[in-house]
């Protein structure tokens, strides 16, 4: 009989200790080694989840990762790839669908929570409308560009027209920043009192612009560039 692959028991241990404990007393390394068993099932993980980490530097940003750069770590095929990038998109999911569950949006920090899911990460810059209700219930979320934020692509006319389709009575403007830094720009600041004006004229409240950048949001409203209505 062959003997069994020494990474059999490690797996079976690993995985024992996840059931006992959680994910709280792994490091990164290890919680990507487990994510991976589960796409990977006749391989060691361990030295691919720590190929993973020296090459992306964190869990987070191997999740923000495009699919050919995961793949570019040797391991990781298109199956594994797939199931990281979907795992990310999970996590999205996730937090849409809880502060649906919870019925509103009572903070700004509630908000951030669905923002930094869905943006943060995107190497392209992405302009997002969320839609609420009188009560701050999300009707939905919509891309409105993807590309460069300025007044030539966000248009307050568009915005408004979509906010009424909807039925909203008020809505969340978000946008990321690349770079990382969610300082806004002064186009930034423009283009939201821009819409901001728009959407007053037609009873629709504007109640923040949120800017995501790298673990880190910045609110307009909480820094006084929106007025409460």
């Amino acid at each position: 009989m062959k003997p069994k692959p020494t990474h059999l028991g490690h797996r079976k241990r690993l995985k024992a200790r996840l059931s006992k404990s959680g994910l709280d007393s792994f490091e990164s390394h290890e919680v990507l080694e487990v994510i991976l068993t589960f796409v990977i099932p006749r391989k060691d993980t361990k030295p691919i989840a720590w190929d993973l980490i020296q090459k992306f530097g964190s869990i987070s940003n191997v999740l923000d990762a495009k699919e050919h750069d995961l793949k570019s770590v040797k391991g990781i095929g298109d199956t594994a790839a797939e199931f990281l990038v979907l795992l990310r998109q999970v996590i999205k999911r996730y937090f849409y669908e809880e502060l649906k569950t919870r019925g509103s949006l009572k903070s700004p920090q509630d908000a951030a929570a669905y923002c930094r899911a869905s943006l943060e990460g995107e190497k392209d810059e992405i302009f997002e409308v969320i839609y609420l209700t009188t009560r701050n219930t999300i009707i939905k979320s919509e891309r409105i560009t993807i590309g460069t934020i300025d007044r030539a692509s966000v248009s307050p006319r568009k915005i408004v027209e979509n906010a009424l389709r909807h039925k909203a009575a008020g809505v969340i403007f978000v946008h990321n920043h690349p770079s990382g830094d969610p300082s806004p720009s002064q186009e930034d600041i423009q283009i939201t009192k821009e819409i901001s004006d728009a959407a007053k004229v037609l009873g629709i409240t504007v109640h923040d612009h949120i800017i995501v950048g790298k673990g880190s949001y910045y609110s307009l409203r909480a820094n006084g560039y929106i007025k409460k209505s």
